[in-house]
């Protein structure tokens, strides 16, 4: 795949970097980093790297925040029964565990529903919401969907139902009839952060109940494993609320994981490891998605809530198991779907890739519609069409690219869509996919050049290995937790020479040893044992995009540069950023 080097151009110019660098003794290059980020004043700096829960916004500042807490409060004065009723990803399933854990903690009537996949599909429906005003339900809250759902939301009105939206998915034309939505992406929504997972909305409900009720605040911090686990792998960017929340969840897991928690680490094999973000993304989300994706996500809310260690490390079990199903199911899917994609795309001209066929699992199209992205850079939708006709799909899309928007521009071929930029579910009738193909090939082919289907690799500030030394790299160690829009900072040098003869070592991965200036690292790039070729005449100068860690070593510790890409000197084609990409 052609890969394009992007350079924050003459950013290192910018007046704030000075000031920053200047006022905060930071070195040049974070100072770069961090202006690059979004990060711009002193005051900025200092909230972002100490981030807490002092920092978060007051959450009666959503315009129904009010008519919320005054539903729930009556709720829970009267001992009226709620539902709360969720999607079944890692992020509709840790919010729906969060409400039902608070609310039962206060003294609440609470019972919970996610559907089941292949039976119920997604969102609210109407047997759902008949069948919980059987079990006497009078409030109805979703959590991570609802957004959407009007004619389902009117029918449990008029049964009577009192119901509230924790939703972050982008809103229709026309809004439900609920008596409340806590929406951030709302039309003229006064909140300020728009980038909340569904896990974040509910906690700013729960945030807000605490006030009323006058709890301490500290309550709060039982539940924040769950917001953690939730906005990590909602792929939400770590920025504002989403890093304080993180930070203050990363630590509660790593230090007093929840009962639920601690048995989903012993299974993934995290439980003496420092967790981290892609900790959550690679080893715990997998398994709370698994068993939403191949039956009942049920198990996971119990998992998540229950506070006996046997029922836990029990029910860990079955979901690392049903992982375990999913992967090869992923795989012979994979293989299936590229294996398609030369027959119904003709890749020297098309711009997204729309793949249909029957019998695929609707549980996995999503994760490998995002394979699909890793090996062709285009957006793409994968589609399952079942018996009668009917097809599921799943859109992943790539930095630039809005997926919902294209899909909105084709909502007369659906019978029902939603999501987010870049990410998005469907229904279509199977004999209208090939014309969805077709207007989505012309959409995109006016809103995507050559360049835009050529992977990017992002340089925060370009720096010379004399600038790198064990100050340099605590001060990176301080922009943690890394995720999207605050990822690992990545440096260019160029012209480096390198030492003796690189190689590949273990299973594919290049080590070289770089010099400048007199200064000498160790690099290794995983994964890229394919780069040496062209690296092995002595006696010429590499250019290098590298992140600076900490290498640990049979008790030995060493600074080591984590190669992200390498050539010769000026081989690589390199494009500015522009302001728009930079904002992702």
């Amino acid at each position: 795949m052609d890969l394009l080097w992007e350079h924050p151009g003459d950013l290192q110019q910018d007046q704030r970097v000075a000031h920053v660098a200047r006022t905060l003794s930071l070195p040049p290059a974070i100072a770069t980093v961090l202006v690059g980020n979004g990060v711009g004043s002193p005051d900025e700096v200092e909230a972002f790297f100490n981030p807490g829960l002092d920092q978060l916004i007051d959450p009666k500042r959503f315009r129904d925040m009010e008519k919320a807490l005054d539903c729930l409060m009556d709720a829970l004065m009267s001992r009226r029964r709620i539902a709360v009723y969720g999607d079944y990803d890692v992020d509709g399933v840790t919010s729906v565990a969060l409400l039902y854990l608070f609310l039962k903690d206060v003294g609440g009537d609470v019972v919970t529903h996610i559907p089941v996949r292949s039976s119920e599909g997604y969102g609210l429906s109407i047997d759902g919401v008949e069948n919980l005003r059987a079990q006497g339900v009078s409030v109805l809250i979703t959590v991570d969907t609802g957004i959407t759902a009007l004619e389902e939301i009117a029918h449990a009105r008029d049964l009577g139902l009192e119901v509230i939206i924790c939703d972050h998915h982008q809103p229709s034309a026309m809004l439900p009839c609920a008596t409340a939505i806590l929406n951030p992406k709302l039309p003229e929504e006064p909140y300020p952060f728009k980038d909340l997972a569904a896990v974040g909305v509910t906690f700013k409900l729960c945030q807000a109940l605490v006030e009323r009720l006058d709890i301490d605040m500290a309550t709060l911090d039982a539940y924040l494993d769950l917001v953690a686990i939730g906005s990590a792998a909602d792929i939400v960017p770590l920025v504002g609320e989403n890093r304080s929340l993180m930070s203050r969840g990363l630590a509660k897991i790593n230090e007093e994981p929840m009962v639920g928690v601690a048995a989903l680490l012993q299974v993934a094999g995290l439980m003496r490891r420092d967790v981290e973000v892609s900790s959550i993304v690679f080893g715990l989300a997998p398994r709370i998605n698994a068993v939403g994706r191949l039956g009942s996500a049920d198990r996971a809310v119990k998992l998540l809530c229950t506070k006996n260690r046997d029922t836990a490390a029990e029910i860990a079990q079955v979901l690392e198991s049903e992982n375990c199903q999913r992967k090869t199911i992923d795989h012979d899917t994979l293989d299936e779907a590229m294996a398609e994609v030369p027959r119904v795309c003709d890749l020297e001209h098309d711009r997204i890739i729309v793949l249909a066929r029957q019998g695929w699992h609707s549980g996995v199209i999503g994760i490998v519609a995002s394979r699909i992205i890793e090996r062709y850079h285009r957006p793409t939708v994968m589609i399952t069409i079942d018996d009668e006709g009917m097809g599921k799909g799943s859109a992943r899309s790539i930095a630039g690219f809005d997926i919902y928007e294209a899909l909105h521009q084709s909502s007369d071929l659906l019978v029902q869509f939603g999501g987010h930029k870049y990410a998005a579910g469907l229904t279509i009738r199977a004999e209208k996919v090939p014309e969805l193909r077709e207007r989505l090939r012309h959409w995109t082919s006016t809103r995507l050049d050559n360049d835009d289907l050529k992977a990017r690799l992002r340089i925060d500030a370009e720096i010379s290995l004399r600038a790198i030394n064990r100050g340099f790299l605590e001060h990176i160690q301080r922009f943690a937790p890394f995720g999207p829009r605050n990822q690992v900072p990545h440096f260019l040098s160029r012209d480096l020479h390198v030492l003796g003869q690189p190689r590949v070592v273990g299973s594919g991965h290049i080590f070289l040893r770089v010099e400048q200036e007199g200064l000498e690292f160790d690099a290794i790039g995983y994964g890229l044992g394919h780069l040496l070729e062209g690296l092995e005449e002595e006696g010429r100068g590499v250019d290098m995009v590298f992140s600076v860690v900490e290498n640990n070593w049979r008790g030995s510790c060493c600074i080591q540069l984590q190669v992200k890409d390498v050539c010769r000197t000026g081989r690589r084609r390199m494009v500015v950023r522009d302001a728009g990409r930079q904002a992702e």
